[in-house]
């Protein structure tokens, strides 16, 4: 598995390739850092080889208070903080349309009673489900409605 670091997301890091999701999954990382008061880039906690890898295990495991920054002096018995996970790991799905749309990120930032949808586990962690599965024709699914991709042009 490659291991990558920052706010890339799989499709871009591995393929090469352009979604309209690619700062959704930027967003997650970030939200998920100012959550938990940890860096994604250089993670360094125990056997975990990401921040979204221990993330999402301690989210699996019903352990997500875990998670929170103590120092962002947060009522155990908010809501909000828990959220704000949720939403950080469904933004950082593997697959670009598991992941919500930057409107509905809005949206569930700013209703924090809203029942949200059980992410699912999230890209670069161990034990993740390939990138890009086939469709139900068994055709690669694209990650951009365009066939767009991005490449970096360097001078020798």
């Amino acid at each position: 598995m490659r291991k990558c670091s920052g706010y890339m997301s799989p499709e871009y890091a591995t393929k090469g390739l352009f979604s309209i999701k690619l700062d959704v999954f930027a967003l997650g990382v970030l939200l998920l850092e100012i959550v938990s008061g940890k860096k994604s880039s250089g993670f360094h906690e125990s056997d975990y080889q990401s921040l979204l890898g221990y993330a999402w295990e301690l989210w699996e495991n019903d352990r997500v208070l875990e998670l929170i920054d103590p120092t962002l002096d947060i009522s155990s018995s908010s809501c909000v903080p828990v959220n704000y996970v949720a939403i950080g790991l469904l933004c950082v799905q593997e697959v670009p349309s598991d992941r919500p749309c930057m409107s509905e990120v809005v949206a569930m930032l700013s209703n924090e009673h809203k029942t949200l949808f059980s992410p699912k586990r999230p890209a670069f962690t161990p034990g993740r489900t390939p990138l890009l599965a086939t469709s139900g024709r068994g055709q690669a699914e694209m990650c951009s409605v365009n066939n767009l991709t991005a490449s970096v042009l360097e001078a020798c």
